[in-house]
């Protein structure tokens, strides 16, 4: 879709008398701005953060640290009277089926999602999914 010189030379136009207008109307108030007349260009939010390498040397000081990291089967909702009626063979079901990827949850915040394997007699969890850095940014945040 191009444009003729003589639309871009109008369209110019239009913007200088548009401006012109504008500097009218502020001059006939006697030169004060109100909360109206103040314009501000569109911002536009990129969502990028600065996001540090696991090897980056400002991290040495935290690779000590120790979190809890947990897994999420899934979740139910129960009445008390159920709860108090829980006993050794008693099954509750969780709204997640069994083909359903768990959630890798490290100081309470969802990282990761994987899969159950058994290793050795041991549970595990192989990771099928990292949640976007910039997502578990914005969920530290939080």
């Amino acid at each position: 879709m191009a444009m003729s010189q003589e639309e871009i030379d109008s369209m110019i136009s239009n913007d200088a008398e548009a401006n012109a207008n504008d500097a009218n109307a502020v001059a006939t108030k006697g030169g004060a701005l109100e909360a109206g007349d103040v314009k501000f260009p569109e911002m536009e939010y990129s969502g990028e953060q600065t996001i540090f390498s696991p090897l980056d040397p400002k991290l040495e000081l935290l690779y000590d640290l120790q979190l809890p990291v947990s897994i999420e089967l899934g979740r139910s909702n129960m009445l008390i009277r159920d709860i108090i009626r829980l006993g050794r063979g008693s099954v509750v079901e969780f709204d997640k089926l069994v083909s359903e990827p768990v959630d890798v949850l490290i100081n309470g915040k969802k990282v990761a999602e994987g899969e159950v394997v058994v290793i050795d007699k041991h549970f595990g969890i192989r990771i099928t999914t990292l949640i976007d850095p910039t997502d578990r940014m914005r969920a530290i945040k939080r």
